[in-house]
């Protein structure tokens, strides 16, 4: 069987399991295609009128071929979500696709609103979730395996290989969120009190301001 079939019956087997498990809202029309700048704030967007919904509402074209990875981690994640496609607007279901440099990682971080399934494309990964209770439940996964990162729980993936590596995402939002550890840590705005990362972290505060400067925003 080719990746191409492989990858849709991926895809259709997830859309299936999360319409019956979606963690969004359930839908209450047809359709609801985001109208991201009506200023009207509710959980999830405004429902463009229906007369004015094209089949390009529907449509995303930015998951089929590897990102250009410029970056100190070695990932790329090219989401497929409401920002993306305004017609996922209270359907509770998104796609992301992930590239990987050799040795590239996505750092550990979690998904505040989804749990994730990665269908690897090509290349291997080692994998892992830690529990509530401080477990790392980790895997190597290879080409056409599927791995599961439950909601809310710190994760991460690493490519081990000495070749590129691309997974597809799947989630039960239709804005799943990411919030990376270190970066939340490390460079927040306004920052979190340097006495208290060096008491968490049992290092001092130079050596706070240190790794703060990793995560400064790039000038010039």
């Amino acid at each position: 069987m080719s990746t191409t079939k492989v990858v849709l019956i991926f895809v259709i087997l997830t859309g299936a399991i999360f319409f019956a498990l979606a963690s969004d809202p359930e839908p209450l029309q047809d359709l609801c295609v985001a109208l991201p700048n009506s200023g009207v704030r509710v959980n999830g967007f405004a429902c463009k009128a229906e007369s004015n919904v094209t089949e390009s509402d529907f449509f995303f074209s930015g998951i089929g071929k590897p990102g250009v990875i410029n970056n100190t981690v070695g990932s790329l994640v090219t989401t497929a979500n409401v920002d993306k496609i305004p017609g996922l607007n209270t359907l509770g279901v998104s796609l992301a696709r992930i590239d990987y440099k050799p040795g590239g990682i996505n750092p550990p971080h979690t998904h505040p609103r989804a749990t994730e399934v990665v269908f690897v494309l090509e290349g291997e990964l080692d994998v892992a979730f830690i529990t509530t209770s401080n477990k790392l439940i980790s895997k190597k996964i290879k080409k056409g395996e599927v791995f599961v990162f439950p909601i809310g729980l710190v994760h991460y993936q690493k490519n081990n290989g000495d070749t590129l590596a691309s997974v597809i995402a799947a989630f039960n939002s239709q804005l799943p969120g990411a919030l990376s550890v270190a970066s939340a840590l490390f460079s927040s705005k306004p920052a979190v009190p340097d006495e208290v990362l060096a008491k968490t972290f049992q290092i001092d505060a130079k050596e706070v301001e240190t790794i703060k400067t990793k995560f400064a925003p790039k000038t010039g």
